[in-house]
This record gives structure tokens, C-alpha cells and sequence, in this order.
């Protein structure tokens, strides 16, 4: 039994008070020791114990924690649920707290206790909550254990914590008692990333898978940790100027090929990679290097395991009980009870715990589309109507303006993006006007046209001329972010590279200019890791990317132009400042199908950062071409993707090109042109800088 001292002199001889032992039950109680009431005179030592029980009753909820979890308006309850290292009558213990309103007995079980179910049973709260809860002493950090539950309907359950902070590394699925302490070190990052983060400011995001994107040359079987990927990770996305690097899911899960998308540890980070404070570490170091962090973030469905979520206390507790809308189709998953309060709480909570905890700067918000429709994916007769009869999921549209609204009302500085593939109208528009709140909404459409137009061959291009063009009819309609993502380089889809059409030099002078359109159309830009460098395989989560290619000049091209177009991008306010409007672009040939060269105009706020950027989809060069300007001047190349960097042909315009008088793609002034063979060239005024100020500099 545990014994406090309480030493008032200096006589380590003094006689000690004997306390006599209670009848041990069937585990041994846990002694706590405390002062006695009685001052203690000087050359005494005062020993008391208070035998505490195998589990206490304790609790961390008020009245008004349990009314707002009962209304689902508590978005913190990470705070309160799961399990908590406390002390409780002096000695250190582990708080335990579950959500099981339809359990009959609950119990934790684990090796403190010999995994035995008798042992360590909550105590269910009188309020109606369902929550089970207890403290129980000498269990601490580090410490293994489930959930043992036995249902209403006499099922026994070994049930994982799901609010547990971290768990056992696959295939091991007990949940740890941890915490997510960390001195962080990334004050000036948050200080600022209102400016970094806004929807007015480049936003160039690097999306990656954590298990895949390089592994050790000595092990190539292992991963690294959190801690080794920041070694390497960091000063490679600074080099190539991306401002936001976006992890595919962390959180925890058992089965490695779903990429982290069939989540059943919501709260943990996963434990393949390190501990919470080694990524914690690494988002620091991001921060650091001013790179915003993104996390994938998963509520439209889990897996159905049976340490996890599903059928938890033994009912349908997290999810749908109706299978026509508990049930994915697609994914063979479960799909959350958005109309239960306590569901939504769980959600939004476990968003805001990742902004809170780990200093996340925004959420792509994984599989929009399958959440707003009710026949997603289903055939007539699998999926029952609203009431209104209409296909919408009105339960979970009001849970996503719901999240939304609690992200930027408590995190104003963050993102949130939703990846949404059809036409439902308002996702990146405000929940007052009635829109779904989200900041930014991926342009699936863009993506697939975009993607087909350049997979066809530039002989043929001249007949799909409005694939590429019809992206800017609907382009303002949302805030569009331009994706080329995970999505499109597996199951046999190919790499981004082999998509494109042609013989060697081709494909990679195509890869170019698609990137160039990419950067140069309005919105915001996604690239997959691999992508940057022209990877010529289909990514294999399994290994690592193939980083050995970039000893190949080509690959070298694609890795310096992506650096050149994400430094351009940050540099030229044309390209941003204006992303979402339909002012920042406007078309000066968009209808020349027979060459297949587009031309047009970004703007930002400033007329002198008006930009000119011209497109040719075929290997044809074309010399003294022709094209209409606003203003009269000097117009200088700034970029040109055929450049021999690049691994290009060369075909350029060095010198700056005076406008003259002809008027052209009805403007006044005009300036001639070389185009580069399947490139892209960007043209801008020239300043003119007053004598006076050119002498004195």
C-alpha cells in the first residue's frame, strides 16, 4: 500500500503512526495518503492511508457539459471522454470515460489489470447521458486497454476507446493511455497564418501519403517516423515552394492499403509513424518553414471491425441503423447517424481537436458527395426519399454548415475544403447565405477534362477544343481548388506522366504545359507527391517513391519547372489575388481550335501585374504569331516551359517585345510572338522606371 510522509523534523528515527489494513478485495485496493487532520509536532513523521477502492467514482462533466453533449453543441469533448492521467485523493491515476447508453455492465480491461472483465467496472451516470465513467488508481501513461461491454441484448463486446489519444500499432488494436502534451514552438506561425492561409493568398498544396513517400535506403520495408520525415520532408517542400503540404489520412487504422480512409482511431494519430509529439514535432517544423499543414479528415464513414466503431454498446450507435443510409455500398463501410446529437458532438469535436492539439491549419473533408445524396451510389429501391421527397441527406447538410460554423467561429484562420464532385449548389459559400461553409471545394470537373483533353492525341485536340475551355463558364461559381490528386494515379490509371500522349520528349513537354495551364487557370492548386518529378510508375503505396529517376535530365525538367510555376505563383499577385473572381481572368483567344492555342489575361488588383498567358497544345512551333495587349509598351517573357532547364527545345523570346499599333483579338496594340512546341509562355509589362529614380539607384 501506497504511504505518504509528512516530515516536520529531522529525526529519521521518529516512531511512525501504525495504520492497520483493510480486508483486501478481489483486487488489492490502492492506498492513497494525505495529511492528518492533527498538526504534526516537530521530531514526528505522520503516515495515514485512505484505501481507495479498484475504481472510484469520479467524473469530469458538470451538468452543463452533459446538457450540451445531450443537444449535440459540445465540440470538445476530447476534453472529457476517453481516458485522462489525473490525481485523485493523492494518488495518480487514469480517468475513464465511455458513451454507451445502451451497455448493461462496462468494464475496462487491459495488462494492468490481467485483461479481466470483473475487475474494473465504470460507474453508468444517473442523468440519462450514457456515459459510463470511473478512476481508477495506479494506471498511468503508456498503459494498453479496451472496453469490455456487455449489452442490453447479452453481447459481450471488446470495444477500442474512441477517444483514444493513441493506440497499438497494427495488428494490435488495444487503444494506450497517452496525452498530447507538447511545447510548441511555432508561435509566429500562428501569430501570422491568418495572412499565409486566406483565400486572397497563393495556396499551392503538396498532397501526400505519410507510409509512401520515402522510406529508408538501409530498410526500405520501414517506415519513418514523424520525427525522420521532418528531417527530409521540410526543407524539400521549402525548396520547391509549395505553401501547404496535405497528409492523406494519420489518424489511426488497421488495414494499411486503405490509405488511412477507414479511420477507427479518430483521436490518434497513428502509431506506425511515432507518437503524438513526434508529429506534433513535425507539423512544428512545417510551421517553422512557413508551410501550412492540412489533414485529410474522414466523417462520411468507418469500417465495420470489430474493436471499432461499429455497433459499439451493441446497437447501432454511431451509425445509421437504417441500412439504406448506414451502409456504404461502395466502401463496404458504415456511415454516421448525422440526426444523432451525440454523433455530431463526436465529429466536430474530433475536427477541432486536430486544430486545437496539433496546430492544423485546414481539413479536406474526404467524400462530400457520398454524405449530401441519399442514392449516392445506390439503385432504385436501396435508398428511401427525404421529407420532401427529395434525394438530399438533410441530416448530414446541416451537420457539414454545422461543422463549418464551429471550425471558423473557433479556428477563423483555417481552411476547410471539401472534396465534392457533383453540381450542389453553394458548398464554398457562406452557411447565412445558405451555402455549406466550406472555404474551398476541389474542382473534380476540371480535373477530369483537363486530364482527358491532354490524354488525347495533339493531332485530335483541334476537335475537343471546349473540353479545355469549358472549365471557365462555371469556374467562379465556387472556390475552386485545382486537384491532381491520389485519385489518379492508381488501379491502372497510370502515372501523370504516362497519361500524356506522344514519344518521350513528348510526354514530358505535355506534362509541362499542363502544369503551366494548371498554375495560370483560377483557383487554388493540389499536386500528388511523385507528380513534381514526373514519376513514371503508378504510385505503389507499398514503397517509396521512385526518387532515383531525378538523376535523368527529364525528370530534373518537370522537379525545376513545378519549383519555377510555385515561385511564380507566390510572386506574381495576378495569379491569386483575384482566384475566386470573375475580374482576375479574361479571355484573348479562347475559340482557336483549328491550332489549339489558348490566350489569355490574369489580373490582380494592379493593371501593371496583368499577365499574358499563351498555350500551344501541339508540337508545332509558331513564329511571329500575333497577340493583342491592353496597354502599349514592352512586354518581357517571365516564364516559358519550353526552356532548356526544363528539358525543353529552347524556343523562347529573350528580348522585350514593343506593342505596336495593330489592333488584334479586338485590343489596340499588339505584340509578335514565338510559341514553343507543346508549351506555354507568359508575358508582362515591362515597368518603366523615371531617369531620375534609374540614375540615383
Amino acid at each position: 500500500m501506497a504511504k505518504k510522509k509528512i516530515d516536520t523534523g529531522n529525526d529519521a528515527s521518529a516512531p511512525k503512526a501504525e495504520v492497520k489494513k483493510a480486508k483486501p478485495a478481489a483486487k488489492k485496493p490502492v492506498a492513497a495518503s494525505k495529511t492528518a487532520k492533527k498538526p504534526a509536532t516537530p521530531k514526528e513523521v505522520a503516515v495515514v492511508e485512505i484505501l481507495l477502492k479498484n475504481v472510484e467514482v469520479y467524473s469530469r462533466f458538470t451538468d452543463f457539459d452533459i446538457a450540451l453533449f445531450k443537444s449535440g453543441k459540445h465540440f470538445k469533448l476530447y476534453e472529457k471522454l476517453g481516458s485522462h492521467v489525473v490525481e485523485f485523493q493523492g494518488v495518480i491515476g487514469t480517468y475513464f470515460a465511455v458513451w454507451a447508453p445502451n451497455a448493461h455492465y462496462v468494464a475496462v480491461v487491459g495488462n494492468f489489470n490481467g485483461w479481466n472483465r470483473s475487475s474494473d467496472p465504470l460507474f453508468v451516470r444517473w442523468d440519462g447521458s450514457g456515459i459510463w465513467e470511473g478512476f481508477i488508481p495506479n494506471v498511468g501513461n503508456g498503459e494498453t486497454y479496451k472496453y469490455f461491454i456487455n449489452s442490453t441484448n447479452g453481447e459481450d463486446l471488446e470495444k477500442a476507446d474512441p477517444f483514444a489519444l493513441r493506440w497499438e500499432v497494427a495488428p494490435h488494436t488495444a487503444s494506450i493511455v497517452a496525452d498530447t502534451f507538447y511545447e510548441w514552438k511555432d508561435g509566429d506561425w500562428m501569430a501570422s497564418r491568418y495572412g499565409h492561409n486566406g483565400i486572397n493568398r497563393p495556396y499551392s498544396v503538396y498532397e501526400m501519403h505519410v507510409g509512401s513517400w520515402a522510406r529508408s535506403v538501409e530498410s526500405p520495408d520501414e517506415f519513418l517516423t514523424y520525427s525522420q520525415l521532418a528531417d527530409k520532408l521540410v526543407p524539400y517542400i521549402k525548396e520547391m515552394g509549395f505553401t501547404h503540404v496535405e497528409f492523406m489520412p494519420i489518424m489511426e487504422h488497421p488495414y494499411y492499403p486503405s490509405w488511412g480512409y477507414q479511420i477507427t482511431g479518430f483521436f490518434a494519430a497513428s502509431s506506425r509513424y511515432g507518437t503524438p509529439q513526434e508529429l506534433m514535432y513535425l507539423i512544428e517544423k512545417l510551421h517553422q518553414a512557413e508551410i501550412g499543414v492540412i489533414l485529410d479528415w474522414v466523417p462520411s464513414h468507418f469500417p465495420g471491425d470489430a474493436h471499432g466503431l461499429y455497433k459499439f454498446d451493441g446497437s447501432h450507435l454511431y451509425e445509421h441503423a437504417d441500412p439504406r443510409k448506414g451502409f456504404h455500398p461502395d466502401w463496404k463501410s458504415y456511415i454516421f447517424n448525422y440526426g444523432r446529437n451525440e454523433v455530431r458532438a463526436f465529429l466536430i469535436s474530433n475536427a477541432l481537436f486536430w486544430l486545437d492539439r496539433y496546430h492544423v491549419d485546414g481539413l479536406r473533408v474526404d467524400a462530400v458527395a457520398s454524405m449530401l445524396y441519399l442514392d449516392y451510389s445506390r439503385n432504385h429501391g436501396e435508398w428511401e426519399a427525404n421529407i420532401y421527397g427529395g434525394n438530399e441527406n438533410l441530416e448530414a447538410i446541416s451537420f457539414l454548415k454545422e461543422f463549418n460554423e464551429a471550425v471558423y467561429s473557433h479556428f477563423p484562420d483555417t481552411q476547410t475544403i471539401a472534396e465534392e464532385s457533383t453540381s450542389f449548389t453553394g458548398v464554398s459559400r457562406p452557411v447565412y447565405t445558405g451555402g455549406l461553409g466550406f472555404g474551398m471545394k476541389w474542382m473534380m470537373g476540371w480535373m477530369h477534362d483537363s486530364i482527358k483533353y491532354f490524354s488525347t492525341d495533339p493531332l485530335y485536340r483541334r476537335y475537343h477544343h471546349n473540353q479545355i475551355t469549358f472549365s471557365l463558364i462555371y469556374a467562379f461559381t465556387e472556390n475552386f481548388m485545382l486537384p491532381f490528386s491520389h485519385d489518379e494515379v492508381v488501379y491502372g490509371k497510370g502515372s501523370m506522366l504516362r497519361k500524356m500522349p506522344g514519344d518521350e520528349w513528348q510526354q514530358f513537354a505535355n506534362l509541362r504545359l499542363l502544369y503551366t495551364y494548371m498554375f495560370t487557370h483560377p483557383g487554388t492548386k493540389l499536386l500528388f507527391m511523385g507528380a513534381e518529378f514526373g514519376q513514371g510508375n503508378e504510385w505503389n503505396f507499398q514503397q517509396s517513391l521512385d526518387w532515383h529517376v531525378l538523376q535523368y535530365p527529364n525528370h530534373q525538367g518537370i522537379k525545376e519547372i513545378i519549383k519555377t510555376l510555385n515561385h511564380l505563383y507566390k510572386d506574381e499577385p495576378a495569379l491569386y489575388e483575384k482566384a475566386f473572381e470573375v475580374g482576375g481572368f479574361e479571355w484573348v483567344d479562347g475559340g482557336n481550335a483549328n491550332d489549339s492555342i489558348l490566350i489569355y489575361n490574369r489580373k490582380g488588383h494592379d493593371e501593371a501585374n496583368e499577365l499574358v498567358v499563351v498555350l500551344n497544345m501541339t508540337p508545332m512551333p509558331h513564329h511571329n504569331f500575333r497577340v493583342g495587349v491592353h496597354t502599349k509598351g514592352k512586354w518581357v517573357e517571365i516564364f516559358n516551359s519550353d526552356a532548356k532547364k526544363f528539358w525543353g527545345s529552347g524556343l523562347d523570346n529573350p528580348n522585350p517585345l514593343s506593342s505596336e499599333t495593330v489592333n488584334w483579338h479586338g485590343r489596340e496594340e499588339s505584340i509578335t510572338i514565338s510559341i514553343p512546341p507543346l508549351g506555354a509562355t507568359i508575358f508582362k509589362k515591362e515597368k518603366v522606371v523615371p531617369a531620375k529614380y534609374e540614375l540615383k539607384r
